[in-house]
């Protein structure tokens, strides 16, 4: 199934405790409050669509990345996404709101877990306390089915 998986990539950014998230103001995931991230474009790789999408969403410049996750979403057992996660401490600029993203920081130890997709709850704490995870969740119309498999490890 991963050969069918579109590649796409979520960072998280992490500065005093307090982390980014945004919300998605359109497209996939409106309403939902998420970190930044998006679709790999043709010719491009994983790490560089992390970067572009950070800068085209809240406006900044990451200078390097942490992988801390691999997570095929599967939604109607046909549709497979395979998110790159990252986490940087290691970014220059303020965060700006753009047309698809409204960046807030959030303490990470209070993250709103009923504003987040059903998943993050299962994966997002671990990774922010320098975990990485390796995970595989079903959805039914993106609305979470089960977690199949799920493999916390430290670094």
């Amino acid at each position: 199934m991963f050969s069918e998986a579109l590649n796409e990539t979520l960072v998280y950014l992490i500065k005093d405790d307090k982390v980014l998230f945004i919300e998605k103001k359109r497209g996939f995931g409106a309403g939902f409050i998420n970190g930044v991230g998006g679709k790999v474009e043709a010719g491009e790789t994983i790490e560089d669509c992390a970067v572009r999408e950070v800068k085209e969403e809240v406006g900044l410049k990451v200078k390097s990345l942490k992988k801390r996750g691999v997570i095929l979403f599967i939604n109607n057992k046909v549709e497979h996404i395979l998110v790159h996660v990252f986490v940087s401490d290691d970014f220059e600029g303020t965060p700006k709101e753009s047309e698809e993203a409204k960046p807030f920081w959030i303490d990470k130890e209070k993250i709103p877990f009923d504003k987040t997709w059903g998943d993050d709850k299962f994966w997002l704490p671990h990774i922010l306390n320098g975990g990485f995870v390796y995970a595989e969740f079903e959805f039914k119309d993106w609305k979470l089915v089960k977690p199949l498999i799920l493999k916390k490890s430290k670094d």
